[in-house]
């Protein structure tokens, strides 16, 4: 492990590559692929089934079914927050926010997750700068951890496209928007 002295506050910083494989908690998933983006302020967690009780508690389940870190135990958690987020796109979601204990590298800290449908990234967990600030330095020629693939997504019909790029556009993308609202 690679340590580089903190000018801040003095404690060496461990030096990570680009992504990293975390452990969550002391009884929960083990060697996870996180995504380190210094771009993002905060960190996010694939979550599932995320709704509030009667009671105001938050109830979650951390990944999904289709997840090999899914097991299907259920979060409920009083000491939460509520936050907006913005799209590049100019889109609102609302999401929560909850502490988790992670290892990165051999180094515990205590992390402010946003609970998030991640799955169709990547990665189930991204670490952001609040997360990174102090404790830890990025190298990005340091190799990326192996993530399993996702299944591809739908290729794009480019012999539709060239033939009448209206047309595709009304069927593929302007419908899409449609549905989502």
């Amino acid at each position: 492990m690679l340590e580089q002295k903190n000018l801040t506050n003095k404690k060496p910083l461990t030096v990570i590559g680009p992504s990293v494989f975390v452990n969550l908690g002391d009884d929960h998933a083990k060697k996870i692929p996180a995504k380190i983006d210094t771009g993002a302020t905060s960190s996010a967690i694939w979550a599932s089934d995320i709704h509030i009780e009667k009671d105001g508690s938050l109830v979650f389940s951390l990944f999904g079914k289709d997840s090999p870190f899914y097991n299907g135990k259920i979060y409920r958690r009083k000491d939460y927050k509520v936050f907006t987020v913005r799209s590049a796109m100019g889109e609102e979601q609302i999401r929560y926010r909850t502490h988790f204990p992670i290892t990165i590298n051999g180094r515990r800290v205590r992390v402010l997750f946003s609970l998030a449908d991640r799955s169709k990234n990547t990665f189930p967990i991204l670490i952001g700068r609040s997360t990174i600030r102090g404790r830890f330095l990025v190298d990005v020629s340091l190799p990326n951890v192996k993530v399993r693939p996702k299944p591809k997504s739908k290729s794009v019909n480019f012999a539709e496209f060239k033939k009448d790029p209206h047309k595709f556009h009304q069927k593929y993308v302007a419908d899409n928007k449609e549905r989502s609202k």
